[in-house]
């Protein structure tokens, strides 16, 4: 998928403030960060976004999520609260066709978010 924005950030093609990477995930900071705290979590793996989900990507998926809690203490806002957030194709706001969580945090965050 070498079109793929975030398939090419992974492969280091393209730049990005990455605060972790390893065998299946990576996460970078949000160029157009929402709150103090906002960084994408992205499966190394290309999947377009939640809608092509099977069973074979459960521990995967819950590894993400697992992984976003343990980042959110890393970056100091576990104890005041966070957003995790997925958008699932344009309507609902995803703009890059990779799936990705956000994390956002560092401020009390408003709801109906949008």
């Amino acid at each position: 998928m070498t079109e793929c924005l975030f398939c090419r950030l992974i492969a280091g093609e393209v730049p990005g403030d990455i605060v972790h990477r390893d065998e299946r995930l990576t996460a970078f900071r949000d160029i157009r960060a929402q709150a103090p705290t906002h960084i994408l979590i992205v499966p190394n793996q290309h999947l377009t976004s939640t809608n092509e989900l099977t069973d074979e990507h459960v521990e995967l998926m819950g590894r993400i999520v697992q992984f976003a809690a343990e980042l959110a203490r890393r970056e100091g806002i576990a104890a005041g609260g966070y957003r995790l957030v997925v958008n699932t194709g344009p309507d609902a706001g995803q703009s890059v066709g990779h799936f990705h969580l956000h994390v956002l945090g560092g401020r009390r965050l408003g709801w109906p978010p949008g």
